[in-house]
């Protein structure tokens, strides 16, 4: 029921005990709502989360900052080189990358968002202080003469409101009034009164309401397949470089070592052309393959000093890495390409393992998550808003502070309810921006199925190329051991008189050209295993590359 009695009214009365009795047990409820868990205790993490990420996505939900990366060099040899392996150069990549700093600070900047999002459903406090003075003029009824009045009012409200998950608001709230004059004696009035409004059909369905929560956590997951996908690239690009140095420095040591054998070729047909041993023309194919050799050897220092270059840029701290390329430091490659390989026999677990942990398409199908979230809250929005609000209220009077406060127990209260409904006419907003949720949706769920498709079609192709790598790498070896013996056979047949300088220089430069093959191949077949590694998105977990547990708040 409504009393229509005014409320300030010192003389208002109502007997209705059970409505003091209700007041009573709501404000300890309201006020245990503000202590209530976390819409955050019954988010679940996505079906298709790896575990693995748990101590990233905890910290980034946390709040918490990553720990600081301890820098790291590689040990130096006694000239002062970087006596560098390819785990020493993966650890100072990922310490110094200056982007991957960057990026690690992705998923708590989300994690930041996802609290705003919590923060909608927290108890909020709030205070007004209102102090009004008024100057008038009145008129006596019984003498019809005018007469001035001066009034002072002063009104002080203080209270805490809450949304809750279930499209329920309250508000609880105690209001004090003096209202006091020139004309009329002082009056004091204390309100407590709390109001509880609920959605009925629009706001109602609690899975709507934490659309909004739910999809900034997901921006958390997926910003954390972000940082893996981006530190899986910088750890790829890095192991490649130190291959491709170790590539250009193999080759170097070949083409000197040929170039020396060149010469020594050249000195030796000279001797022999001085002493009337051979003919003048035999001197022109040693002197042409010494050149060649040489030729070779400059480009493959060349090679080595960029290759070097890069691979330090990717190593060093950004501050270093920009110094002058005769103040860095050389570089002495401790890890040697594998002679051997073993076959791959595994492919159906690998694709298997790819559709699980590859970064991109995790962060797919987290996308996708939140767009079959995004059709919750639209489907939501087609209904009307229809809402019930309730307001108890318990009024006490006096004409001092204190006796306003002590007449709260008495029988005097208000209540009101009713219903409130609002509805689009046309409905055109709402069933658009339904259409538009279901279309991303669509959209979204056929990008990870491309991407599903993409991601095994990476796997074999690269598959495919560590089985073609690993077998040239066998044949490229039968090939070096085959020249090697042909030189040999050249070499005794010149010794023997019936060989030619030509046929010397021709077959020690198919030699030097199988072993430079054989060393293309031997660091081609590693830069496949990274590509399938990455095609899997397995490169973390195989380096051992992970995260400390945050610290404890």
């Amino acid at each position: 029921m409504h009393n229509d009695a005014a409320p300030n009214n010192p003389n208002r009365r109502c007997r209705h005990p059970h409505i003091s009795a209700a007041i009573a047990c709501l404000i300890p409820l309201t006020l245990l709502s503000a202590c209530a868990p976390s819409p955050w205790a019954d988010i679940e993490r996505p079906d298709f989360h790896n575990p693995a990420l748990d101590t990233e996505l905890d910290r980034a939900l946390a709040g918490d900052l990553p720990p600081e990366i301890t820098p790291y060099t590689a040990p130096t040899t006694p000239d002062g080189s970087l006596a560098l392996s390819l785990e020493d150069a993966a650890v100072m990549a990922l310490s110094n990358h200056p982007d991957l700093a960057a990026q690690r600070l992705g998923p708590v900047i989300a994690g930041a968002f996802a609290d705003i999002e919590a923060g909608t459903f927290d108890p909020e406090g709030f205070g007004l202080l209102r102090l009004g003075q008024e100057v008038t003029s009145s008129v006596d009824r019984a003498t019809q003469q005018q007469f001035g009045v001066t009034g002072r009012d002063t009104d002080a409200e203080l209270g805490v409101r809450q949304s809750l998950p279930t499209g329920t608001d309250v508000e609880l709230a105690v209001t004090q009034s003096r209202r006091a004059s020139d004309r009329a004696p002082e009056q004091q009035s204390a309100d407590v009164s709390l109001t509880l409004t609920q959605a009925l059909l629009r706001g109602a369905n609690r899975e709507a309401n934490l659309v909004r929560l739910r999809q900034s956590r997901l921006d958390v997951v997926a910003s954390v397949y972000e940082l893996r996908g981006f530190a899986q690239a910088v750890l790829a690009e890095t192991e490649t470089a130190y291959w491709r140095f170790v590539l250009a420095d193999r080759s170097v040591a070949i083409f000197e070592r040929g170039l020396e054998v060149s010469r020594r070729q050249r000195d030796v047909a000279q001797q022999q052309i001085d002493a009337g041993m051979l003919a003048n023309s035999e001197a022109a194919p040693t002197i042409a393959e010494a050149a060649l050799r040489e030729q070779g050897l400059i480009d493959a220092r060349a090679q080595r000093h960029a290759s070097r270059l890069r691979l330090l840029s990717l190593i060093l701290p950004p501050d270093t890495a920009a110094d002058a390329p005769d103040t860095l430091p050389r570089i002495q490659a401790v890890t040697t390409a594998p002679t051997k390989a073993p076959a791959l026999t595994d492919l159906a677990d690998r694709i298997a393992l790819a559709q699980q942990l590859r970064p991109d398409l995790n962060e797919a199908r987290t996308r996708l998550a939140q767009d079959r979230l995004e059709t919750q809250l639209t489907r939501d929005g087609l209904l009307p808003q229809l809402d019930l609000f309730v307001t108890l209220r318990k009024t006490g009077f006096g004409d001092t502070f204190g006796s306003s406060i002590n007449d709260l127990d008495g029988e005097t209260y208000d209540v009101s309810g009713g219903l409130r409904l609002s509805r689009s006419l046309t409905q055109r907003g709402p069933q658009a921006s339904d259409r538009a949720a279901h279309a991303t949706r669509r959209q979204s769920a056929l990008a990870v199925q491309n991407l599903a498709r993409a991601v095994r079609l990476d796997v074999r192709l690269a598959a495919n190329e560590v089985k073609r790598l690993r077998l040239q790498l066998d044949a490229a070896e039968v090939t070096r051991q085959a020249r090697a013996r042909v030189t040999e056979a050249e070499n005794a047949r010149q010794a023997a008189g019936s060989g030619t300088a030509l046929q010397v220089a021709l077959a020690q430069r198919d030699q030097l050209e199988a072993e430079i093959v054989l060393a293309q191949t031997q660091v081609r077949y590693r830069i496949a295993l990274i590509d399938l590694y990455l095609a899997e998105g397995t490169l973390l977990e195989r380096r051992g590359v992970g995260v400390d547990r945050p610290a404890q708040r």
